[in-house]
């Protein structure tokens, strides 16, 4: 009997193709969906938002990442634990005891565990909780610890010091093999002594270098010198790198179980093992959670499943939520306001640097900031996808929503620049513009500063000289370096040209707009902020909708499998603008700022004037 293909539907998001998993039918069928078509192939376990022990049951290898294959088997399990699938879709917060299927000896341990579970309990439903399921795991490792904790009373020996003892034991239990070992070889052949010693050669080696009781070359010398049938010196003569362990191994494991000693026999130290050996033999008994009551850890794991894997799959599979916009995806770990607006795309980071170097290509700015809460850290990397960067700095703080809706201290640590909107590259060449003019006039009027404070102390010195009835003062030559008066005409010059440009160019403009009639004025001004400005925001445009989300999640160890792009309108979304409030009022006279009346009627004068001098000489010059 060959089964029906699962009918795919997808919806174009991120400009790319996602598949809808709306039903169970769906999910259950994602193994025979063309890998290729899935967004991601892999997500991290940490650092994303997402319940940690439900990932810890996914990532079955528990290698700290969640594949394919692994959501694909966790699917497929629940399915066949479930009488009805549907209920992976309900949105519901556990498993129902009537949806366990119980036609084999899994399903019947998780039925006999669900029903012990709801014993008791007053509620009509047949709901078992994940938190219910939890607290009966966590009841069921309590009591086979309790257990465990009873049966192995005997194997201690020194009481509650035992585990420490024997801890402390393992720490030099090899190197005291060893030292045993190499002093048998030593008794069988006389000649094996220098072998089994440090060589001369090694030690001179060891003399070149600098010395600590922590390196390695003195570490893998023998704890002492070796001879034939001699007893372990617990006290002196003892390799420096292990002579802090050794004592610790004297006084909390030689002395309790043998009594006081400075050396260790070879017959001592088996006598030393043997008596460890029960506490040794307990200790690998320790009933391990996931294999306590099956039924329990089992029940647990499908309330979770039945609670999460749709969430999960289509923060996987699909994003969803993230395109969607019905609520946070996995990967934003909350929210930064800062620079009058909120940011929603944010994901952690553990090295901003590393991040940056691949999140580069997103093509989005990126803003690192450091998140403090009380004795708390964490990094954060969130995207401005709407208005300008012009404020954006480093050491500009800020303010972090967690998911939990804790409030973090944020501070700019580090920009990753790339165009953020339209408007600011509309309006970038006439910002470069005013600086180039602010820079221009500030050279001027810095430049014609220096030369009249120059002139000014000279008629001071020349006053002062007079006064005193000595002759003038003259600047020493080592002190005050010449006037070089070809720099300073050459600046000149250069700062001239340039206000005569911006004059010739006024003057055209004006002349141009002069000859026009008033209705073709609008046109004309229109077609000129058209050709300033449309170069910019043309090539904004084409770089505004290449960037991707994928280069910032690969950077955080997720295999993205898509072109998740993130355009225009939608980068609106993900960065909101402060806006007032609709209804609200708001009035136009802003009494403590500066008065900027007189401001303006002198920059209004200066450009008329600037103006008139521009045709004027334009006239000279036909």
């Amino acid at each position: 009997m060959t089964s029906v293909p699962t009918p795919w539907r997808f919806s174009r998001e991120g400009g790319f193709d996602q598949v809808r998993l709306d039903t169970a039918a769906e999910l259950l069928s994602i193994g025979t969906l063309d890998q290729k078509l899935w967004v991601a192939l892999s997500c991290p376990v940490k650092g994303i938002e997402f319940d940690a022990r439900t990932l810890s049951f996914v990532d079955a290898d528990a290698d700290g990442h969640v594949r394919a294959p692994e959501l694909i088997a966790a699917l497929q399990w629940a399915g066949e634990r479930l009488q009805d699938a549907d209920v992976l879709v309900q949105k519901v917060p556990g498993v129902p005891l009537s949806c366990i299927r119980i036609n084999d000896e899994t399903g019947r341990r998780i039925s006999a565990a669900a029903q012990k579970v709801l014993e008791g309990r007053e509620a009509v439903d047949d709901m078992v909780t994940v938190e219910a399921a939890s607290a009966a795991h966590l009841r069921e490792v309590e009591r086979a610890t309790a257990q465990w904790e009873v049966a192995g009373a005997h194997a201690k020996l020194l009481g509650e010091a035992t585990a420490s003892a024997y801890a402390t034991m393992l720490a030099v239990a090899d190197k005291v093999d060893d030292w045993f070992v190499r002093g048998q070889l030593a008794a069988f052949d006389s000649r094996a002594e220098d072998a089994v010693n440090a060589s001369a050669e090694a030690l001179y080696a060891l003399g070149m270098t600098a010395l600590s009781t922590h390196s390695e070359g003195i570490a893998a010398l023998p704890l002492a010198r070796v001879e034939g049938g001699a007893d372990l010196p617990l006290v002196s003569s003892v390799n420096p790198a292990w002579a802090e362990r050794i004592v610790a191994f004297r006084d909390a494991v030689v002395q309790p179980l043998l009594g006081p000693r400075d050396y260790l026999s070879a017959a001592d130290w088996s006598d030393v093992k043997q008596k460890l050996a029960p506490f040794a033999a307990w200790q690998s008994t320790r009933p391990e959670a996931g294999a306590m009551d099956e039924g329990v850890c089992e029940l647990e794991k499908l309330a979770r499943y039945v609670r999460d894997l749709e969430s999960l799959a289509n923060n996987f599979v699909s994003f969803r939520d993230f395109y969607a916009r019905q609520g946070q995806a996995t990967f934003q770990v909350g929210t930064l306001y800062l620079d009058g607006r909120s940011c929603d795309l944010c994901v952690a980071v553990n090295d901003a640097g590393k991040h940056a170097s691949l999140a580069a290509l997103a093509r989005i700015c990126l803003v690192y900031v450091e998140c403090v809460r009380g004795s708390e850290r964490m990094s954060v990397a969130a995207a401005f996808t709407a208005g300008d960067s012009d404020q954006l700095v480093l050491g500009r703080n800020g303010l972090f929503y967690d998911r939990k809706g804790r409030d973090w201290d944020a501070t700019i640590t580090k920009i990753v620049e790339h165009p953020i909107s339209l408007r600011q590259a509309f309006w970038s060449p006439y910002k470069r513009l005013t600086r180039l003019v602010g820079d221009l006039l500030e050279k001027s009027a810095a430049s014609k500063n220096a030369a009249s404070e120059g002139r000014l102390s000279a008629v001071a010195v020349d006053v002062a000289g007079k006064t005193t009835g000595a002759a003038t003062i003259k600047p020493a030559a080592a002190s005050v370096a010449p006037f070089d008066v070809a720099k300073f005409a050459g600046i000149f010059a250069a700062i001239g040209l340039a206000i005569g440009a911006i004059g010739t160019m006024l003057a055209s403009l004006v002349t141009g707009l002069y000859a026009l009639l008033w209705w073709q004025l609008p046109l004309a001004l229109g077609g000129l902020v058209l050709l300033v400005s449309a170069p910019a925001v043309m090539l904004a445009w084409f770089k505004l909708r290449r960037r991707s989300l994928g280069p910032i999640l690969d950077a955080n160890g997720w295999a993205i499998n898509a072109r998740a792009r993130i355009n225009i309108q939608f980068g609106t979304l993900l960065t909101q603008v402060a806006r007032l409030p609709t209804q609200s009022r708001s009035t136009l006279i802003d009494s403590p700022a500066e008065k900027k009346r007189g401001i303006w009627i002198i920059a209004l004068t200066t450009v008329i004037a600037m103006a008139a001098a521009a045709i004027w000489m334009s006239t000279l010059t036909t």
